[in-house]
């Protein structure tokens, strides 16, 4: 369930917002070499400044493909190659493309809880099966699964919490 948790985060990370975040573009797949490449493997990425990502490739040679992979992706940036760097600015987001991000961060919010409800359905049929096989007692079951459904509501929980500050995040102006 920590881990459904751990990776709503991280795919909430990934959601542009008005600010520039590093962990927007390094999991963007990149055409490096014939090979699909996540661009932080082949590239550094900074913020040195709140709207405007630094792109520094290892190899040069690289430049055009991330451009490409940046240009191609569904964010909606537009890069700016140097020669040496690419500068990715972030325009200031439109209502309506606020509203169509909150969107996307409650689909991804409801994959967070799906997640964590097939992890209880998981956890609940194998304390059923060890209750079967007599090795635990049907009251050490009961308390196994109260225990269990305590540590769902505290993962959803901890869930909805991640997508209401995502949405003022999204939402300010």
């Amino acid at each position: 369930m920590d881990g459904a948790v751990e990776h709503t985060r991280a795919e909430f990370a990934k959601i542009r917002t008005g600010r520039a975040n590093p962990q927007l573009l390094t999991e963007l797949p990149v055409e490096y070499y014939g090979t699909m490449t996540p661009l932080q493997q082949i590239a550094g990425v900074t913020a040195p400044e709140a709207r405007v990502l630094l792109i520094s490739p290892y190899d040069r040679g690289a430049l055009s493909n991330i451009e490409k992979a940046i240009m191609m992706s569904s964010l909606g940036l537009n890069p700016n190659n140097d020669g040496n760097v690419i500068r990715v600015v972030f325009p200031d987001l439109t209502e309506e493309r606020r509203k169509e991000f909150v969107k996307i961060a409650r689909e991804r919010a409801e994959d967070g809880r799906i997640a964590v409800r097939n992890a209880r359905r998981a956890a609940k049929s194998e304390l059923e099966r060890l209750e079967g096989e007599s090795e635990i007692t049907e009251d050490d079951l009961r308390r196994a699964e109260d225990d269990l459904q305590k540590r769902t509501d505290t993962a959803t929980a901890r869930i909805d919490e991640l997508l209401k500050v995502k949405e003022a995040e999204l939402l300010e102006v």
